[in-house]
């Protein structure tokens, strides 16, 4: 019985454990993803993080305390060339475990263990793809700082001419107006100078 053990022994004793998760350790750090079973993938997982945080810092002393977990030089110069500068920004979890189908033999739960930002294909459809959905929880800096750059430069006023006083436009007026008007022939009025004939007038009344 276990009895709340944290360590995982994998029905193998120290030295066996030691020996096994190294050579997963330099398998996974060549060759960047390794099929296995589930519970050696968690129990790698606990035992590689560790130095690939510690080959952010590239000094001799990081070198040598790596080297006495893999004992593996080519894996040891792989990380520290490869590895280590594309993990430089990510503060922790390198690995990702993604359970597969039982195995066949005797349905052992397997899993593949692989580094994340090794990984090519999602590493792409994030660089590749389309934009990322914008959230309303904040903005970037970037986009506020244009944002208010917009609002503070005002467009200029536009000059609107006046319109023309209508005195100013009637002064202005040419004056062949009124010589046309005076020059026009007047109508002859002859409805005052017509007098109505005798069979028109009318007889007085008795």
């Amino acid at each position: 019985m276990r009895h709340g053990a944290k360590i995982n022994h994998l029905g193998r004793k120290t030295p066996h454990r030691k020996a096994l998760m190294r050579n997963l350790a330099c398998q996974l750090i060549q060759h960047k993803r390794i099929v296995t079973t589930l519970a050696k993938a968690k129990a790698l997982r606990v035992f590689v993080e560790p130095l690939l945080t510690k080959s952010k810092e590239d000094t001799t002393h990081q070198r040598r305390v790596v080297f006495s977990y893999l004992q593996d030089k080519e894996a040891l110069k792989e990380l520290f060339s490869t590895v280590n500068t594309k993990i430089a920004n990510r503060p922790g979890g390198y690995c990702r475990i993604i359970k597969l189908e039982k195995r066949v033999g005797d349905a052992a739960d397997m899993a593949m263990i692989e580094l994340v930002d090794l990984n090519d294909i999602y590493n792409a459809k994030e660089t590749v793809g389309e934009e990322k959905k914008k959230t309303r929880r904040g903005r970037p800096k970037k986009v506020a700082e244009a944002k208010t750059e917009v609002k503070s430069e005002a467009p200029a006023p536009v000059a609107v001419e006046e319109a023309p006083v209508v005195e100013d436009v009637i002064a202005e007026m040419p004056a062949v107006a009124e010589d046309v008007v005076a020059d026009a022939p007047v109508a002859e009025d002859t409805t005052a100078t017509e007098t109505p004939s005798e069979d028109q007038k009318e007889e007085p009344l008795a």
